[in-house]
């Protein structure tokens, strides 16, 4: 009901019609992360051929290359996966009682057909905005040699950490844990978006995000520990890898070990970080030592009082 269409062919016979060697099609299918299937398996649709099709132009066309075509499958079926769980999540919670009827069943069923062609239009909408401003921000910090897209980037990069989560994680039930965690994922989201930044990934009681300038950090940092959830946050600004759509390199580290050493309802900063910042009130406090970077010098980061 939701693919579109039944299957009809089988792994040889889907591959043979779209043009694309089998091994390549099995190496696609398991970057997306689609589950094996046997070579008598009727389980690929006509939408099968026509995005292996799809493929194989890209290829033909020499836009692109298979290790490209693999990191892209691997980039979208991964994405595309959260997406789905989440929302077939919000769906059934919203619509479905405690114990369901045939009749419920049903019911979830024909809203998600009759939403699915708003869901496709609103997601290739939004995917293309986001698109648009994520090749923005890389060309936008392109450091002026050859190379369009820098390896790496200077950036701000902060963590924030609901404080005692382990044991409210105890004390709560199902319910009440997954509204814990998703009001604070909510949150943190709206606040990230709301200063131009970018929301990298959620950890359940952690959220990492990056913001072009340590003024938009700042911002970030003091709105969230001021949301009335007790949170720590740790900051830090330099040179980072963007890879996979997350962020990896010492400024991640320093930030996410500053995190560690804050106290409930304080934002740490790293000296790179607090040299970039004006109309702020920042507190220089002992070096401590941070796994595997050495004696670090935090500031303690706070809005001006004037």
């Amino acid at each position: 009901m939701l693919v579109g269409a039944s299957p009809r062919f089988t792994k040889k016979q889907v591959t043979d019609e779209a043009g694309v060697p089998q091994e390549l099609a099995e190496r696609i299918w398991r970057a997306l992360g689609f589950a094996q299937r046997a070579d008598d398996a009727v389980a690929f649709t006509d939408g099968d051929v026509a995005a292996l099709r799809r493929v194989r132009e890209m290829l033909d066309s020499g836009a692109l290359d298979e290790q490209t075509v693999i990191r892209m499958a691997r980039a979208l079926g991964q994405t595309t996966a959260r997406l789905a769980q989440w929302q077939a999540e919000i769906m059934i919670g919203a619509m479905l009682p405690q114990e369901p009827s045939e009749e419920d069943l049903a019911h979830v069923l024909d809203a998600a057909l009759a939403l699915r062609p708003g869901f496709e239009h609103v997601l290739i909408h939004v995917w293309r905005a986001q698109l648009a401003a994520a090749g923005t921000r890389l060309l936008a910090i392109a450091d002026g040699n050859d190379e369009l897209v820098p390896t790496r980037v200077t950036m701000a990069v902060g963590f924030a950490d609901l404080v005692s989560f382990t044991r409210r994680s105890r004390e709560l039930d199902e319910k009440e844990l997954a509204e814990l965690v998703e009001g604070f994922e909510a949150r943190a989201s709206d606040v990230v978006a709301s200063h131009g930044a970018r929301l990298v990934k959620t950890l359940g009681d952690e959220v990492l995000f990056t913001a072009p300038t340590a003024a938009q950090a700042a911002e970030i940092a003091l709105d969230l520990v001021e949301s009335g959830v007790e949170l720590r946050v740790g900051m830090a600004y330099g040179p980072v890898l963007p890879t996979m759509g997350d962020v990896f390199g010492t400024t991640v580290n320093l930030a996410a070990r500053l995190t560690a050493i804050a106290r409930p309802d304080t934002i740490l900063v790293d000296s790179s970080l607090a040299e970039g910042l004006e109309g702020f009130e920042l507190q220089k406090i002992r070096r401590r030592p941070a796994r595997g970077l050495g004696m670090v010098q935090p500031y303690v980061l706070r809005r001006s009082s004037s």
